[in-house]
Order: C-alpha cells, then structure tokens, then sequence
C-alpha cells in the first residue's frame, strides 16, 4: 500500500510538471533573415497543341487522304484478299503483317482478318505526341530477300518501300550457282510481283555478259541527282500537282504525294524539258520493244507460254540455265512495270545482254 502511494505521488508530479512546461507562452518571434538567392528559371515547356496542329490544324489529313484514296494501296484488292492473311506473305499484304515485321522483324502468324494499308502502316502514330510521332517505321537501308549477302539502299525513306518491292526469288545463278540446266517447277516460278527495288538500285537480276556494260551497283541517275535524293520518293511522290501531260493547254492531274502516282512535274523538273510523259529520250519505247522480242524468243524455245488476254507464264520443265535466267530478266523487267525509267541504263545492259546471248545459243 505504501508502494502504491508513492508510484501515484511521482506520477502526479510529472504530469503537473509536464503540464506547467507546455502552458509557457512561446517568445516574440525574432527579424526576418536575408532572402536566399532565387533559384535558375525553368525552360518554357512546348505548347501541348503545336504536335496535334501540325496535322489537325490544317487540311493536311484531308488532302493526304484524297491522295491515298488514289492509291492502289489503299484498295487493297490487289494484295490483301488474296495473300494478306498468310504469314510468309502478310509481311507485305496486308497493314496488320507488315506492322508486326517493322515491330519484331517478323510476322508472328497466319492474319485472321487482314487490312488494307493505312497511315499507321507506314507511320507510327500517336505514341508520344511529340514531333517524332509521324515517323516512317523503317528507313534503314535493306538487307535483300532474294540474297542476304546484297544490300540495297534506296536513301532514306525510300527503303521503306524497298522492303517489300524486292523480287524475294533469287535468279539460277543465285540459287544454282554453276549448272547447265535448271528445272522450273511451276507456272509461277520467278521474282515475285514489283521487283522495282531491285531495278533501282541495279541488283538482283541475272547480269549475262554481253555487249554492254553494266552500271555499278547502287549508281542509278534516278537514286540521286545533284546530290538529292530521288528514288522512290522523289519521283513518286513530288508535290501533288498537275501538268498539261497531252498539250492541249489544259493541265491534267499528274499526282504525286500519296498517291504515289508518278508525278510528271517532278521529271520535268528533274530532266530540264517539257515532257507529255515518261518516255525520256524514247528510252521506254526502246524498253517496250525489247521485252516484246525477248518474249517472243522465249516463245519460239518453248519456255513460255500464253497471249495478251491471259498473260504470259513459264512452262514447267527443265532447261540450259541460260534460258532461265533470261525468263528471269523478261517476267522481272515486266512485273517492274517502268518499261525502264526506274534504271535505264540497267535495263538497258540486260536486255541487249540476254538477246545477244540467246541469239548467239541458238543459231
């Protein structure tokens, strides 16, 4: 019990205590110190809507897209339907496939429902809303797909295009290095579909020697002029605009930008003459003519076979390599569809070289 009154005697006095030392009233507070140094101003920060304006403030996304309606990249009929959905050929045919190989380097499967080019097909979209938004998914220089020991640069943003425009199959000397015979297997065996890369940059097709030398690889006129790019971009997609293209004094449209319409103000430009088409110097008319005899002579050696409603094919069957090669040339030159422009030195070399060279196997 005497314990007991002692501990409440103590606790009672440090309460009291406790008490009495918060109950002081605090002192007058003292002056004010000196202002410390002001601290380094800040950058300005971008106007959040500069990004969004540069497209959204103007017709820019309206008139792009009457360009890519154009386009037949944008139909898609000639490629999406038909090929879009297979992995080994999405890459190219259809948005979804060739998203997947700019992202992983390749097309992680079969595309259940595959669509037709976009904008954000060739362009990442509204990742970061800064100014490197808008940017092309690809414009390295391209490892070729008909023979990885090949690169071709088409400069800058013309290697987009030069993923997919590639001829993907190698021509026999490539792929059989050295026989004398080569066995075509089917109707459509050869480079595939718009080999234009490949004629642009000067690479890919079966070089026979022959009266003509050919160009060095990579040295086409139409990659660069006065230093600036061509290619691709260049050519086809020069200011959208028009031109009076058949001399009747009215200007027609001549295309360009999205449409990747070859636009004829661009040449002209270019060349330093007025021009009604793309027959520079008679060089596509020369082209024509070459390709109708190369064809003709394949003909005549049973190693193609059709007409002008159907189209013409090779015949399956096993042949001197030279013959294949030169089928090779002729459907790969056609499919490029520039009757030359694209590289006509190029052209040139192999069109003389392979009819000189069957002519000469065949007399």
């Amino acid at each position: 019990m005497k314990y007991t009154i002692t501990l409440k005697l103590v606790l009672f006095c440090f309460i009291c205590a406790f008490l009495a030392v918060s109950c002081v009233k605090e002192g007058p507070e003292g002056p004010a110190g000196t202002d410390g140094t002001d601290g380094t101003d800040g950058m300005d920060g971008a106007d959040g809507q500069v990004t969004c304006l540069a497209c959204h403030g103007s017709n820019l996304i309206e008139s792009t897209q009457a360009e890519f309606a154009m386009s037949e990249h944008r139909a898609g009929a000639i490629a999406v339907d038909y090929a879009g959905g297979r992995k080994d050929c999405a890459q190219c045919h259809s948005h979804e496939g060739f998203v997947q190989y700019a992202e992983f380097g390749f097309v992680l499967g079969d595309i259940i429902s595959p669509s037709a080019w976009k904008c954000s097909t060739c362009h990442g979209i509204h990742k970061t809303f800064e100014s490197g938004d808008f940017a092309l998914r690809l414009s390295d220089a391209v490892t070729a797909n008909f023979d990885n020991s090949v690169t071709m640069d088409l400069q800058g943003n013309s290697n987009l295009c030069a993923n997919c425009h590639q001829s993907r199959t190698g021509e026999p000397e490539v792929t059989n290095p050295g026989e004398e015979t080569f066995t075509i297997t089917s109707t459509h065996w050869g480079p595939h579909h718009g080999p234009q890369a490949n004629v642009v940059a000067g690479a890919g097709f079966a070089e026979i020697e022959g009266p003509v030398d050919y160009p060095t690889a990579g040295s086409s006129y139409h990659l660069t002029y006065n230093g600036e790019s061509n290619s691709c971009v260049g050519c086809h997609m020069g200011n959208f605009s028009s031109v009076d293209t058949d001399g009747d004094g009215t200007a027609d449209i001549s295309a360009g930008g999205h449409s990747w319409i070859p636009n004829l103000a661009a040449c002209i430009d270019c060349h330093g003459t007025d021009m009604e088409d793309y027959n520079y110097g008679g060089r596509q008319s020369t082209t024509k003519t070459q390709l109708e005899e190369l064809r003709d002579k394949l003909i005549a050696l049973g190693v193609v076979s059709g007409d002008e409603t159907n189209g013409y094919h090779p015949v399956a069957g096993t042949y001197p390599t030279l013959y294949a090669r030169a089928y090779f040339n002729y459907i790969g030159l056609e499919e490029d569809r520039s009757l030359g422009a694209h590289n006509p030195k190029y052209v040139n070399a192999l069109l003389t070289n392979t009819l000189a060279a069957l002519n000469a196997a065949t007399e």
